[in-house]
């Protein structure tokens, strides 16, 4: 695993949109018009660039999977955040999901503990490459870069057949929250070294 390059960014954007094409989650704040693939890629986008202002960037060794982390406490608001938001909801959200999409994010935040906190936003394996085994070992990667910076892991998924997954890897259920999907809240604890 190595930490992304901006120039890096295009590839990432491709893998995560293709990642959660089908993800309910993104869908649900997604404009669902023939657009739809555009508008992924765009939140993909958005994020790279939050997380590469305000977290870590990572990418495999073989440029097949990659992770957005973000470090909630040291996200701030700048003139580029507001213009990176102004920009989701534009190409991305649509004016008349704006509502949606701030409650969801409200939600989000009323549940995750008030800690410092690694919060795994997006990992996604490259379609070709999935169930070969590279998520797994990018996983393990990203736990132990967890490890090392004394940070708890979060994340959010509505993929049920992703939760025996994450379990595998100690990561815990401790909330869940009903939007037109089931949205489960995980937890890993620091691992040990």
């Amino acid at each position: 695993m190595k930490k992304a390059e901006y120039t890096d960014k295009a590839l990432i954007v491709d893998i995560l949109t293709k990642s959660f094409e089908a993800n309910q989650s993104v869908n649900y704040i997604v404009k669902q018009d023939e657009k739809r693939m555009k508008r992924i890629s765009a939140l993909m986008d958005y994020s790279f660039e939050v997380c590469y202002l305000f977290g870590d960037v990572f990418i495999s060794d073989y440029n097949n999977a990659c992770a957005l982390i973000l470090y909630p406490d040291k996200k701030k608001t700048t003139i580029k955040s507001i213009l990176l938001d102004v920009k989701l909801i534009l190409s991305c959200v649509g004016i008349e999901n704006i509502q949606k999409t701030l409650a969801r994010e409200s939600l989000i935040k009323k549940a995750q503990p008030k800690e410092l906190m690694y919060y795994l936003w997006f990992i996604g394996v490259d379609p070709d490459f999935q169930n070969t085994g590279i998520g797994s070992v990018f996983l393990d990667e990203l736990i132990e870069d967890s490890r090392v910076k004394g940070r708890p892991i979060y994340l959010e998924t509505s993929t049920l057949k992703n939760l025996p997954w994450y379990q595998k890897f100690g990561f815990n259920i401790y909330h869940e929250a009903d939007l037109s999907y089931k949205l489960f809240f995980l937890r890993r604890e620091l691992a040990k070294p």
